[in-house]
């Protein structure tokens, strides 16, 4: 059995602003050093054998710090960016909220039937997951691997291991720092993944 450890990066200015990030590069703040600190010390005696992460800045930061604190291979992924905001990107989450409600409401309730004005939808985004995630699962049928990405692309990875919902995805951000092991079956992600 393969065991995915889930890392979100840590935190930049845009989430200590509730900005929304998608693709934009913004490296870790102060509190974001701090929590990647916290993670690679929570992190020493997971036995993971490699760390892969998305390539924005604070997952390309937050990965290396771990991988090379434990001692590891890093690698980046770059089907694993971040899913494109579009023109919401750099806005205040509330922004959106009081400037386009109902598609605020739509994106909090049913994220996958809503694309940001220029940018994508859930779906392709998903496309990209379950591409990376089938590579992986071959490459690493069971051992320890830890992945390092942003929301609300981690929670499409959970959904996509977990079967689970995706529930409100900027809500979702919160807790940044944050790490869990998601237990894989291989076989059941192969199949998943076609």
């Amino acid at each position: 059995m393969l065991q995915i450890v889930l890392v979100c990066p840590g935190s930049t200015d845009y989430d200590a602003q509730e900005r929304i990030q998608g693709t934009l590069d913004v490296p870790l703040n102060d509190q974001g050093n701090t929590e990647v600190a916290q993670v690679i010390n929570e992190l020493r005696r997971q036995g993971i054998e490699a760390v892969y992460a998305s390539p924005c800045e604070p997952a390309q930061q937050t990965g290396k710090a771990v991988a090379e604190a434990i001692g590891v291979k890093f690698k980046k992924l770059d089907r694993m960016k971040n899913l494109d905001h579009g023109l919401w990107q750099g806005m205040r989450v509330k922004e959106v909220r009081n400037k386009q409600p109902k598609v605020y409401r739509q994106w909090q309730e049913q994220p996958e039937t809503v694309c940001p004005p220029q940018g994508e939808m859930l779906a392709e985004a998903e496309q990209r997951v379950r591409a990376c995630l089938t590579k992986l699962v071959k490459r690493h049928k069971n051992g320890v691997i830890a992945l390092v990405v942003p929301e609300p692309l981690l929670s499409l990875v959970r959904h996509f291991v977990k079967h689970d919902e995706l529930g409100d995805l900027w809500k979702a951000a919160n807790g940044r720092g944050r790490w869990e092991i998601l237990r894989v079956e291989p076989e059941a992600v192969l199949m998943h993944g076609k």
